[in-house]
């Protein structure tokens, strides 16, 4: 997309990032600004402030920041014109019609989404009104509708090498772009393509824009692999989608009810409950659950009765901990997963069941007796060390109460005793958490790890004054020219700063209205974090001219020397104090 500075200027002037963020997360306001728990990473101590006065948002323990467009990237895992676009819709705002999608990664995303769209329809026809009627047979065998059918655009794959590469030649899509989608792959020995799926019933994945984003694809006999996904494309990441999720997340209630597979998935929304998804072939991952938790309040977790079901609820319960989601377990007796459920017992039996969920501390607390003789002293310390440990993590002070009151009659001990013992743990574990907080915050100051600019590590000290001199500039957008006639962007040393630098300077040359806006679509939102983490680490000591200029004669040295002496964080704030006293 084409930039258009007085576009981007409306855009986000109609989308105040802590409107557009409020709606993701709860903001706190301080101060002017306001701070929150950062919705990429998880923690207990919130770290993320978002600042109005520059539109910004920046988080001191995982380096996420950014603007309004950044966060939309990033939390609903966009690239830049398709963030431009959402934002756009959200506030009313037209878009220009020059720039529809001119990057490569928008071109290739595009031919995806529409390949995808025919290999979809391709699957669908196939099964309604092909020869083969396996896969239909598949389908109502498992006691689905005509209209659930329609309504997940269920498919079959034929047991063809290239009927889906054959059709998609003909619509104008080249190999390369039919392996990019992952609907095709290319045979080792003849060099010819072949289809991906073959001879299996299909799910199409829909991301929660509507685009179809990706195939599961399940066999029809006993072959391997029973199940295939779609691998990684431009377009697809099954560790950051959801399965039905564009149907859970406008369903009327703010609980979310979570499945192992597709077909439970299908069965329980034909049963009547719209707000039930899955994951994509993989246990539960931390990014998924921070997808829920903008939907929901609570999950109800109705994975198979069978010990790995049993070991992925565990994983699940501690991943929607992190990100602040109640959490209850449906025990179902009688069946091993909510699709054989339905069918055996009927949907008010499995709403009886969703309604009776078990609160997911119990659950916790119950596994913890699992293999101990509780007549004996030792199996009753040992659930007590287990037990432990789940009390301690449960947030709520009212509900630690309760569990702790209830786990003490079992282990035969004081209630006192063992509350002690919790607020203990407690305490140590506040203590370990902010020195981690603490360690990720200075870790991101000081370069320990640097994947944006590597160059910092070579040259600690000159990286530091490219940063102030960065900051320098970012305050004093009208004053651009000066400041570029006594830094040009020759001095500076290391690559990505140089590059923020000089494309800042572009911005401010052409566009009579600065924003960080103007910078994302040449900058991934990583590289955008950074430079709103240069604005933020600079707000405590803001850099005057004095410091400016010592700065300029860091970098000019360089030219003269090849050493490179480290400039610690301690020595850059003295510098700071002592210049402004004298500013």
């Amino acid at each position: 997309m084409p930039r258009n500075d007085e576009f981007l200027y409306r855009l986000r002037t109609a989308n105040p990032i802590e409107t557009v963020m409020g709606a993701y997360i709860q903001l706190t306001r301080r101060g002017r600004n306001y701070v929150c728990s950062c919705p990429f990473h998880s923690e207990k101590t919130p770290s993320c402030t978002v600042f109005t006065d520059t539109q910004s948002f920046y988080c001191f323990g995982c380096g996420a920041g950014g603007d309004v467009i950044t966060f939309t990237m990033k939390i609903e895992n966009l690239d830049f014109s398709e963030a431009v676009k959402l934002l756009a819709q959200r506030s009313g705002i037209e878009i220009p019609q020059y720039g529809s999608a001119d990057s490569q990664l928008a071109k290739r995303k595009t031919r995806i989404y529409e390949m995808n769209r025919l290999a979809a329809n391709f699957f669908y026809t196939n099964l309604v009104k092909g020869k083969n009627k396996s896969g239909l047979k598949y389908f109502a065998d498992r006691k689905l509708t005509p209209q659930t059918i329609k309504k997940y655009g269920l498919g079959y794959a034929s047991d063809s090498w290239d009927e889906l590469a054959r059709l998609l030649h003909s619509k104008g899509y080249s190999d390369d772009e039919i392996i990019d989608a992952w609907l095709g792959g290319r045979s080792k020995k003849s060099g010819r393509i072949f289809d991906m799926f073959r001879n299996r019933v299909m799910f199409p994945i829909i991301d929660l824009r509507g685009n179809i984003i990706g195939f599961g694809g399940r066999v029809l006999d006993n072959s391997q692999p029973k199940y295939l996904n779609t691998g990684a494309t431009p377009v697809f990441d099954k560790g950051s989608n959801l399965f039905s999720m564009n149907f859970a997340k406008n369903a009327d209630t703010k609980r979310i009810i979570l499945c192992e597979g597709y077909m439970d998935v299908i069965a329980v929304n034909q049963a009547g409950f719209e707000n039930v998804t899955a994951t994509l072939g993989t246990a539960i991952t931390p990014e998924q659950a921070r997808l829920i938790s903008h939907y929901a309040e609570e999950v109800v977790i109705a994975y198979d009765s069978d010990g790995a079901g049993q070991k992925a609820t565990q994983k699940a319960i501690n991943h929607f901990a992190d990100v602040g989601v109640r959490t209850k377990i449906i025990r179902m007796e009688g069946a091993k997963d909510p699709d054989e459920y339905i069918k055996k017992f009927g949907r008010d039996r499995f709403r009886m069941l969703l309604e009776g969920s078990f609160d997911a501390n119990d659950f916790m607390l119950d596994k913890c007796e699992n293999g101990l003789d509780l007549s004996t002293e030792i199996g009753r310390v040992e659930l007590l060390k287990r037990a432990s440990k789940i009390l301690a993590g449960i947030e709520s002070p009212l509900e630690r109460e309760v569990y702790i009151s209830r786990t003490s009659k079992k282990c035969d001990i004081p209630v006192q005793v063992l509350k002690t013992h919790i607020d203990d743990i407690l305490r140590k574990s506040r203590r370990t958490e902010q020195k981690k907080e603490w360690r990720n915050i200075t870790s991101s100051a000081t370069y320990i790890r640097d994947d944006i600019n590597p160059d910092a590590a070579k040259f600690r000290r000159e990286s530091k004054a490219e940063e102030s001199i960065i900051y320098f500039l970012l305050k004093r957008p009208e004053e651009w020219e000066s400041i570029a006639a006594q830094a040009p962007p020759e001095i500076f040393v290391t690559a990505f700063n140089k590059k923020v630098y000089s494309a800042l300077l572009d911005r401010m040359k052409n566009s009579e209205k600065f924003s960080l806006s103007l910078l994302a679509d040449e900058f991934s939102a990583e590289e955008m974090g950074r430079i709103s983490g240069i604005e933020a680490m600079h707000r405590d000591f803001p850099v005057n001219r004095n410091v400016f200029s010592d700065c300029i004669s860091v970098l000019k040295n360089n030219n003269n020397s090849s050493k490179s002496d480290e400039l610690s964080n301690d020595d850059l704030i003295n510098i700071f104090k002592s210049k402004n006293k004298r500013a």
